[in-house]
């Protein structure tokens, strides 16, 4: 066996076994000089194996170890794994592996480049430097967030405002308070609404509207900030929106105010009559704002705008048009071409054709058509007391005043006319035509409301009275005690309009009034039922006095001296019309009192107020009267008086404080003509009968307000 002889114990150094080649360039040179080269790997003469020299210290294996067929006795090493060769894909270029570096050579190399004997791959290398920058990077990141956000910790983020005042920075209660001290005025600020041409302005005190600082300060972020919001406070602005307090119930009832004076009733067509003559009212559009809608806008606006607010107003037509009112203008004169004659058993009383026309008018009805309509209760004011016993008419209870204290006097149903059983006979004849007679239904017909309802009024002390005075023993004051006898006790309820003319009716003589002076057409004539514009003119400043709502009165044409200035009204029938409302909510007793000098009204009720003052401008804008003179047989002297304008405001007081005003009262009067009479038979002037003009219950103008 070969090599049997030899030690098997392994050398200390493993290749030291291993004979190592003799360099050919060695063997050249031994040759050429002579000399017999030493042992294998032993330098001669400082040189390295192949006759290299090399500097002191320095090894030759940093050649490496030359590749020399191993010894023929040397023990066989295992070849070398050759290097993985990766799959060549299509369509790219080879690439060409690496060469292996025996592991030999590649011990200083990987132990000089840390990698503990081996080689690190670049990728590594690469990936290793990658996660040192990200981790770098991070911590810059978390630190450049965590400063800063430390910092804004606890308070408002900077660069937050609201509606441009800056917060950032401050504690929520120091934002609150600049809050407040910049935009307290912008919050109190009115609101400017307009529609249909009309501007109004919106206080947000009255509306229920207020700047919600808390709420507002609650929408800034100011606990421990997140990235982002750091991120958005150091480059950028955080605005946020006011919140807004909205009380709506007080918002709708500050919308329904200003409706008041936008809102208008569509005006329905309708004939009326002016005497005898029907006259077509117009119909007209209505409009009227949309409460909702309109809150919505106001809230929207708010604190957004300085702009005017648009309120949307929806606008409301008129069931029929102009067109069918004119042609039944024919019917309605038709209508009155004759009176009607009631009848109930053997009493009769006939419907005038001017009681009807006073009491009847023609309205649109739903399908279109354009019917009469029939007010069978005014009407009856006139007649009914011929077709019933007056002992069986029921009965009002009502007050008498004893010893300055309202007591009750009870009242009773009665027997009457059934006045919608009339209406629907009255309205049938005039749109079929036929008979004008009709047979009326009598039944029991109760009072206007209960004694239990009486006392629920609160008729209980006096809060007006007023008087005026006139001449003894004329045929006017006749008229002015008839009717201050009717409505003697008359009650007036919560809500209710009293309508002189709805109540009365006309003054005929059948009721006991007689002809007295009265002013038509600017003259003076005799009428039934003059000078009760006296009454009226009382009664006029017992509402004026006593804080009730004037709804509708007519000055006389010219001045009349014995009536307060701007404070009068005149009085006929049908038109015009003496009307006021009741608006409190206690009932008002109409007591009247007169002697043959002067008449009297007073109302009962419950206070309002502790007075209501008149306060009248001085007369201005005076007017001459021109001077006439008149032969005929029907003519009134009159002493002639100049024209002058006048306004009268109402102011009202509580607990000794004005309370509210009402918007002065303007009123002109014409000049009255000096009228002089002249007898052409004796061609003497009736100068010296000129009478101042008493009273009148037409005037040809309204008053101006």
């Amino acid at each position: 066996m070969r090599n049997a002889g030899a030690s098997i114990d392994p050398p200390t150094d493993p290749l030291a076994a291993v004979p190592m080649p003799t360099s050919t360039r060695g063997d050249r040179a031994s040759k050429a000089t002579g000399r017999q080269a030493g042992p294998p790997g032993t330098p001669k003469n400082g040189a390295s194996e192949g006759g290299r020299k090399l500097p002191p210290g320095v090894s030759p294996d940093i050649f490496g170890r030359p590749e020399t067929p191993p010894s023929r006795n040397a023990p066989s090493l295992p070849p070398a794994t050759p290097p993985v060769q990766p799959w060549v894909l299509e369509g790219k270029p080879e690439r060409r592996p690496i060469p292996a570096v025996p592991p030999e050579t590649a011990g200083p190399l990987a132990e000089e480049a840390g990698g503990g004997g081996e080689s690190a791959p670049p990728s590594r290398r690469r990936g290793r430097r990658v996660l040192t920058v990200t981790l770098a990077v991070a911590l810059i990141l978390f630190l450049g967030y965590l400063v800063p956000a430390i910092l804004m910790s606890g308070k408002v983020l900077p660069g937050t405002t609201v509606s441009g005042v800056d917060i950032g920075g401050l504690t929520v209660t120091e934002a609150a308070e600049r809050l407040r001290a910049r935009l307290d005025e912008r919050a109190r600020k009115p609101i400017v609404v307009q529609a249909m041409g009309i501007r109004q302005q919106v206080y947000p005190e009255d509306a229920g509207l207020s700047l919600d600082v808390v709420g507002t300060i609650e929408q800034a972020p100011s606990g421990f900030p997140n990235p982002i919001q750091v991120v958005r406070a150091l480059i950028g602005e955080i605005e946020i929106q006011p919140e807004i307090d909205v009380q709506t119930s007080k918002l709708t009832a500050a919308v329904q105010r200003l409706a008041q004076r936008i809102d208008r009733p569509v005006r329905e067509g309708e004939i009326r009559f002016k005497g005898l003559t029907p006259q077509v009212v117009t119909p007209r559009d209505g409009r009227r704002v949309e409460v909702g809608a309109a809150v919505a806008a106001i809230r929207d606006a708010y604190f957004t705008t300085t702009e005017p607010v648009t309120l949307p107003v929806t606008v409301v037509k008129p069931t029929v048009g102009v067109k069918k009112f004119t042609e039944a203008r024919i019917v309605a004169r038709r209508a009155v071409s004759a009176p009607f004659t009631l009848v109930a058993g053997f009493r009769r009383a006939e419907l005038s054709r001017q009681v009807l026309a006073a009491n009847l008018t023609f309205v649109p009805a739903p399908d279109g058509e354009i019917v009469p309509r029939f007010n069978a209760k005014g009407a009856l004011a006139a007649v009914e007391k011929q077709l019933v016993d007056p002992a069986e008419a029921p009965v009002d209870p009502t007050y008498d005043i004893v010893n300055g204290e309202p007591k009750i006097v009870p009242g009773r149903p009665g027997r009457g006319v059934d006045a919608e059983k009339l209406a629907d006979a009255i309205t049938k004849a005039i749109r079929e035509g036929g008979s004008r007679t009709i047979e009326v239904t009598l039944t029991t017909v109760k009072p206007r409301l209960s004694e239990n309802e009486l006392r629920s009024l609160g008729i209980r002390e006096k809060i007006s009275e007023f008087t005026t005075s006139h001449p003894c023993c004329q045929p006017r004051v006749t008229n002015i005690h008839r009717i201050a006898d009717i409505l003697d006790g008359y009650i007036v309820k919560p809500g209710e309009v009293f309508s002189l003319n709805g109540i009365v009716g006309p003054r005929d003589r059948a009721r006991g009034f007689v002809e007295a002076p009265q002013i038509v057409a600017g003259r003076l004539v005799n009428d039934v039922g003059g000078g009760i514009s006296q009454f009226v003119t009382t009664m006029y400043n017992a509402v004026f006095f006593g804080g009730l709502k004037d709804v509708k009165h007519t000055p006389h044409e010219f001045y009349i001296s014995r009536y307060p200035a701007g404070r009068e009204s005149t009085v006929s029938y049908p038109e015009p019309d003496f009307k006021w409302q009741n608006d409190s909510p206690y009932g008002v007793l109409v007591k009247a009192y007169y002697t043959d000098t002067s008449i009297t009204v007073q109302f009962w009720s419950t206070k309002r107020y502790d007075k209501v003052e008149a306060r009248a401008t001085k007369p201005h804008s005076f007017t001459d009267f021109p001077v006439e003179t008149d032969s005929g047989p029907d003519c009134i002297p009159m002493a002639g008086r100049k024209g002058f304008t006048i306004e009268v405001t109402r102011v009202f007081y509580r607990n000794g404080t004005e309370v509210k005003r009402d918007p002065p009262i303007r009123t002109v009067y014409r000049p009255e003509t000096r009228l002089t009479c002249v007898d052409e038979s004796s061609g003497s002037a009736g100068a010296e009968d000129s009478a101042d003009s008493s009273d009148s219950e037409v005037s040809s103008r309204p008053s101006r307000r």
